[in-house]
């Protein structure tokens, strides 16, 4: 059973505002049971068995939750090994991460088989952050936006695929990017609605019309934005165009400064609701690894001076970011942006638009899952289901 926790003296971040001088109540369920003014604490009555946990100041948020990661720590889901997603798991909880979608890339389809039934397999066995689900990169995505993909699993859209793809995730798959230019898309978007997973347009090549003709049938999110996407022009704004100009389309965004520029961010912030942003890393396997040969997806990588993965072969060749969530946080926090509004990004929309049931807002009867980091976004404390899984105080 959990024990009963009290967070004291807390900047708690409920995922919509920011309120000092706080308290948090933790039952032994695992769930949170009240926040409070710290001014009511004393007048309070709790079991005498409960802990009692001094946050000196420091902000209580939401967990993180990473939507976009192909791995850290020198594991990956390109291994297709159940043990390198438990591992991820553990080594995110260290950057203050309670849950994640470990994410497949484009590859042949046996690999992509054999990374989503790993991915499946893991989960129930997590050390750390919670898997949440299987987010699958492809496979059917434009051959003039690959990126770091793998040309050889790019497909045109292949419903024997598609189908080998859910069997393999039994139930787990919750997003799929694809390109909404392609053939028969519109019946694919169609067929994935109706299996419950949320298509993201991204490695794509579309006309502003081909993004507004995937609206319609329920493509809404994006894969990291302004990457890998056709680019806004004056005469067709394109993907890149189609997404600023529409509010209801959701996008993710990799918070380095690299693979985005800072300005174009805070223009992307003028221009979009925040709650249809989300934070995501783009991980890759050496992202932290300490020791050994950086790969990623059978690459040999770089880390460049800038700060993201390159390949060692071809430098001009992005493969990913090295990013984790707090560093991400501190970005956009040196950027201007206010914290309730960055915790938001990070925690709450990925939760609303995935559907991820009670977590991703500090409210009474969601899941205890709470990321503890101070004014300097140094990870202090990590909950998960209610147990203080990560004590840096």
């Amino acid at each position: 059973m959990n024990k009963r926790t009290i967070i004291v003296n807390a900047t708690v971040i409920t995922g919509y505002a920011e309120i000092s001088d706080c308290g948090v109540f933790i039952e032994n369920d695992g769930k949170i049971a009240d926040i409070f003014n710290m001014k009511r604490f004393k007048e309070k009555a709790f079991p005498s068995d409960t802990v009692l946990l001094d946050a000196n100041g420091a902000f209580v948020s939401p967990g993180f939750i990473d939507t976009h990661t192909h791995g850290i720590g020198g594991f990956g889901t390109e291994d297709g090994e159940p043990l390198s997603i438990i591992q991820m798991s553990s080594t995110l909880a260290d950057y203050g991460v309670t849950a994640f979608l470990p994410t497949v890339y484009t590859e042949t389809l046996d690999k992509m088989i054999k990374s989503t039934k790993a991915i499946v397999s893991a989960m129930g066995k997590e050390k750390g952050a919670k898997i949440l689900g299987v987010n699958i990169e492809g496979p059917f995505i434009s051959p003039k936006r690959i990126g770091a993909q793998s040309a050889a699993g790019v497909q045109e859209v292949n419903f024997d695929t598609y189908y080998k793809l859910l069997e393999a995730g039994q139930n787990k798959i919750v997003c799929m990017t694809v390109a909404p230019e392609l053939k028969r898309m519109r019946e694919l978007a169609l067929e994935a609605r109706k299996d419950g997973i949320v298509l993201l347009a991204g490695h794509t090549n579309a006309t502003y019309e081909n993004i507004m003709e995937g609206m319609q049938c329920g493509i809404l999110h994006t894969t990291h934005f302004f990457n890998a996407m056709s680019r806004l022009h004056h005469r067709n704004p394109n993907a890149v165009g189609a997404i600023m100009i529409q509010p209801d389309m959701n996008c993710e965004i990799i918070a380095d400064g690299i693979h985005v520029h800072p300005e174009i961010i805070k223009l992307l912030l003028r221009e979009k609701p925040t709650s249809n942003i989300v934070m995501v890393t783009d991980s890759l396997k050496p992202t932290k690894q300490e020791v050994g040969k950086l790969i990623a997806n059978g690459v040999e990588a770089i880390l460049s001076n800038e700060g993201a993965f390159v390949s060692k072969e071809d430098p001009s060749l992005f493969l990913g970011s090295s990013l984790v969530l707090i560093e991400a946080i501190r970005n956009m926090a040196s950027w201007g942006v206010p914290i309730s509004n960055i915790i938001q990004m990070v925690s709450t929309n990925p939760s609303r638009i995935y559907n991820f049931s009670k977590i991703g807002t500090l409210v009474p009867g969601n899941f205890a899952d709470i990321t503890i980091f101070d004014k300097g976004f140094h990870i202090k404390g990590v909950f998960i289901n209610g147990n203080l899984i990560r004590n840096n105080f």
